[in-house]
């Protein structure tokens, strides 16, 4: 007895194929554009902090953080180390510090007090959402760009970065760190107002090998 046997035809795996392409494709477009939203969000905080800094001087006539009014000015704690540096135009404490009477710890205190930005003023909160986090969970920090500075290595003439300012921002892929340098700067890691330090334990030079995708790694942008 013949028997009918039955199976997909050309037209019909092609139609599944191209079907599976839309697929695949729509998942990887959409990927593609969860990637630039935070590569976007991470640009942003680095654009944030000098403006949060110039609103507060126009204002205030002081630095955030540095401001040794800031009890009278917004009502927030007047920093007392370093020692005798309150007032002197400079942001002094690591950007990744953990001490709480440091400048740029009570930095953040002192914006959100007078309104340019959100968050806790609670500095002793260092547990929850006193220390801002960037779009991939890193801290987000400011300090100054002489003693302070994160980059204490630095390939070629001079310091590393330049400015008065310096903003750091942790834990950042690798892939994120080179859109951030071709967004902000000169799609070079290594040179100019945005570099990526080093992710070995000390961080304080600038990663001047290949900059891996998937490495987390600390980048700072002077000003």
């Amino acid at each position: 007895m013949k028997r009918n046997q039955s199976g997909f035809t050309l037209i019909e795996i092609a139609i599944v194929l191209v079907i599976i392409g839309l697929l695949l494709g729509g998942v990887l477009k959409g990927q593609e554009l969860i990637n630039s939203a935070k590569v976007k969000n991470l640009a942003n905080d680095f654009k944030n902090v000098p403006v949060f800094i110039y609103g507060y001087q126009d204002k205030y006539k002081a630095v955030p953080g540095d401001d040794k009014a800031a009890d009278t000015h917004v009502g927030g704690i007047v920093a007392t180390t370093p020692a005798l540096a309150q007032g002197n135009g400079i942001i002094d404490g690591a950007w990744d510090t953990t001490t709480q009477t440091d400048e740029s710890w009570l930095f953040w205190q002192h914006i959100r007090l007078a309104g340019f930005g959100p968050g806790s003023t609670d500095t002793t909160n260092a547990s929850s959402d006193y220390i801002p986090k960037n779009a991939v969970g890193g801290d987000i920090g400011v300090t100054n760009a002489t003693t302070n500075s994160p980059i204490t290595a630095a390939p070629g003439p001079g310091p590393g970065l330049k400015g008065t300012y310096i903003v750091c921002s942790g834990s950042i892929p690798g892939k994120f760190a080179k859109q951030l340098d071709t967004t902000l700067d000169d799609s070079n890691t290594a040179t100019g107002s945005v570099m990526v330090l080093d992710p070995g334990a000390a961080k304080t030079s600038i990663a001047t090998t290949s900059v891996n995708d998937d490495t987390p790694y600390t980048v700072c942008m002077g000003y």
